[in-house]
């Protein structure tokens, strides 16, 4: 399935590197270089979801620029990746499976659809969809643990108070170590259920956003051409118009793709931002101040309405949108480029 065509909006045809499915990668080369770009990427990334996390755990309302400048003056800047390690030992597992059920259901399901008697362009919304539900449930199977740990370092002191309730962490395997004798392994995947209501439709909508996303701005820059009647010879390695057919060069595809993604983005974060405060409050608590069950989703719902109105339920929706854009197009870009890094046939993407 080709999910730049626009044929179907426009009179001309816009012809652009066919989607490279799950039979056409080289499985080692793609989750070997995947762990590595991505990691790459999430370290990039990484202050934007301290910065997140610590404006929805706290109690009052303060803005990114000065939740970041209180964070680094008094805790300096290694606090801005505190618990990446953890993060980072999670996120690659976590990538693999998520990268794993993304390309296999999208498949999948997509020739299923076909075969069903849906057109093209339905078959691929409802492929990527069903493709992004079923990545993000099984890498929470994985990160669910991780982002636990990592959050709950995200938002401790530097110095630990000896005043305070709240349990000190030394490391990533001491807050594993800690949490797992409080509160055993369900204290480890605390906001397990909340985390796939939120990750698990936002990712559906995204890939499916992402699709739609593209054939809208390709038909748009088909249009666009098509109106001012550009002319350019075969030859041109830029391609262009022939016989009213547009050939994009690389550097169009990445700038819609990364277009298409940050649209996305931002539509996934801001309807799901509500879900993700309430999973990060449940996460980080400690079961010694709330009990050894912890609190409930309506208690964390009816604290944070408490704590500051309903518009509480948004904090963090600045970072958090900022940083799902820029991870959502790093993220398309580099794995489109992943993808055709690990084809088995690299031949067949030039024809």
């Amino acid at each position: 399935m080709n999910l730049g065509a626009a044929e179907e909006e426009s009179p001309q045809e816009i012809h652009i590197p066919a989607e490279i499915d799950w039979q056409m990668l080289d499985k080692s080369k793609f989750f070997f270089l995947g762990a590595a770009l991505f990691s790459g990427v999430s370290a990039s990334l990484y202050p934007m979801v301290v910065l997140k996390t610590r404006q929805q755990v706290s109690h009052s309302q303060l803005s990114c620029i000065r939740t970041a400048f209180s964070l680094v003056r008094h805790e300096g800047f290694r606090a801005l990746y505190r618990g990446f390690g953890t993060s980072l030992m999670g996120t690659i597992p976590a990538r693999a499976l998520y990268m794993g059920a993304l390309e296999i259901t999208k498949s999948y399901v997509g020739t299923a659809t076909i075969r069903v008697g849906f057109p093209e362009t339905s078959a691929a919304t409802i492929a990527n969809a069903a493709a992004g539900l079923s990545a993000a449930m099984a890498a929470q199977l994985v990160w669910t643990p991780v982002d636990v740990v990592s959050q709950r370092l995200m938002v401790q002191p530097r110095y630990n108070n000896p005043n305070s309730s709240s349990t000190h962490y030394i490391n990533g395997i001491d807050a594993f170590r800690k949490i797992l004798k409080a509160d055993g392994l369900r204290g480890l995947y605390r906001g397990f259920g909340i985390s796939i209501l939120t990750y698990a439709p936002s990712n559906a909508v995204w890939w499916a956003s992402y699709y739609v996303a593209q054939r809208l701005v390709w038909g748009g820059i088909g249009c666009c051409y098509h109106a001012k009647k550009v002319q350019v010879d075969e030859d041109n390695e830029n391609g262009g118009y022939s016989n009213n057919v547009y050939k994009p060069d690389s550097k169009t595809v990445i700038a819609v793709q990364g277009a298409s993604a940050a649209m996305a983005g931002s539509i996934s974060a801001l309807i799901t931002m509500p879900l993700d405060t309430i999973k990060t409050r449940l996460q980080v608590l400690d079961g010694d101040e709330n009990g050894r069950r912890g609190p409930t989703i309506g208690q964390t719902l009816r604290n944070l309405v408490r704590e500051g109105g309903w518009t509480a339920c948004y904090r963090g929706l600045a970072p958090r949108c900022a940083s799902m854009s820029m991870s959502a197009t790093t993220m398309i870009t580099t794995y489109e480029f992943l993808k055709r890094l690990s084809t088995k046939n690299q031949e067949s993407l030039t024809s």
